[in-house]
């Protein structure tokens, strides 16, 4: 779901970076998944909110980019319908009451492309739900990798509302709700900011060259040290973008 190739450990993803799902648990409150009702999961990785739909009684197709995130998938929920799909081209064979979706849109730089195959996917009256990056998220990582590797290409995509709900709008959804928001997360152990470049900005420091990689990954840390680590803890500042829009009914 990015134009630069990102490939994914889906092991260390959900054992190492399960607070991704675990936060994505207050915006299902949003969703309100109703029972009989059909729900794609957009980016749903190793599938742990993809099966808390499906506990309300709702059917659930759950799509991923990442052909090793639908394999974990599949091994942690037998049964469910997981496809790889981009956010970009996915098609459901009929529409469906709603799409929800937890950080997945920030890799999607074709925003607009998205937008269009969300409203296909809806039925009249039916609903989009998402939350992901948000306007100057990780704005401190951010700076500190664009310092360390002078021009570096980023494969995220950081709205603000008015951006985001002008997008939906073109695509005929109507905008309920919009929140943006600062969320800091902490990561685990003293390595943890080292884990989270590892896991999702490989491809962005991989541009520093092989010989360089290491040294520059190790010089962003130490950068980032004085503002994102406290009291033996990192946390990234994260902020998020959290919308309800509807596909209206003619």
């Amino acid at each position: 779901m990015t134009s630069l190739k990102t490939t994914w450990n889906a092991q260390q993803y959900q054992e190492r970076h399960a607070y991704v799902f675990h936060f994505g648990e207050g915006i299902l409150e949003w969703l309100a998944p109703q029972p009989h009702e059909r729900i794609v999961d957009l980016g749903c990785g190793s599938g742990q909110l993809t099966a808390r739909i499906a506990e309300a009684g709702a059917s659930v197709i759950g799509i991923d980019a990442s052909h090793d995130m639908i394999v974990q998938a599949r091994s942690n929920f037998p049964g469910f319908d997981f496809r790889v799909g981009d956010a970009t081209t996915f098609t459901v064979e009929r529409p469906v009451d709603a799409v929800f979706s937890n950080a997945t849109l920030h890799w999607v730089k074709n925003a607009s492309a998205a937008a269009q195959c969300i409203a296909r996917a809806l039925k009249p009256g039916g609903r989009f739900v998402a939350e992901f990056g948000g306007h100057r998220n990780i704005r401190a990582i951010y700076t500190a990798i664009r310092a360390a590797i002078p021009g570096v290409q980023f494969p995220w995509y950081y709205p603000t509302i008015g951006q985001y709900s002008s997008i939906l709008e073109s695509a005929g959804l109507e905008v309920r709700q919009a929140s943006l928001f600062d969320r800091p997360t902490p990561v685990e152990g003293e390595d943890g900011l080292d884990d989270w470049l590892n896991m999702f900005c490989r491809e962005v420091i991989d541009q520093a060259g092989p010989s360089r990689r290491d040294a520059v990954q190790r010089e962003i840390i130490e950068k980032l040290r004085p503002t994102l680590y406290k009291d033996g803890a990192w946390s990234l500042d994260y902020r998020r973008l959290r919308v309800v829009a509807i596909k209206p009914t003619p």
